[in-house]
């Protein structure tokens, strides 16, 4: 969580998208993000998807790497935030 941004990937065996992905919230409102910065669905504040976007862009390997653990059934590991 950084700016009030909340940040979660989870396992989706069968889901809905089917690519890297995760999901982010702010107040009411949610985004589906896939790891390369498309937005898959949703949508929140500009202002905060710019912010996001760069810290997609900063950690992409660990995002990467997460992926491949919840997606092997393993569990996924602390992101730092943006600061």
């Amino acid at each position: 969580m950084f700016y009030g941004i909340i940040i979660y990937m989870y396992r989706e065996d069968g889901g809905q998208h089917n690519m890297p992905h995760l999901h982010a919230i702010y107040g009411d409102d949610e985004i589906v993000v896939a790891l390369t910065g498309e937005t898959l669905e949703g949508k929140i504040p500009r202002n905060k998807k710019k912010l996001l976007d760069a810290w997609i862009i900063i950690h992409q390997e660990e995002l990467e790497a997460n992926w491949k653990l919840l997606s092997s059934g393993e569990t996924a590991f602390k992101i730092k935030p943006l600061r």
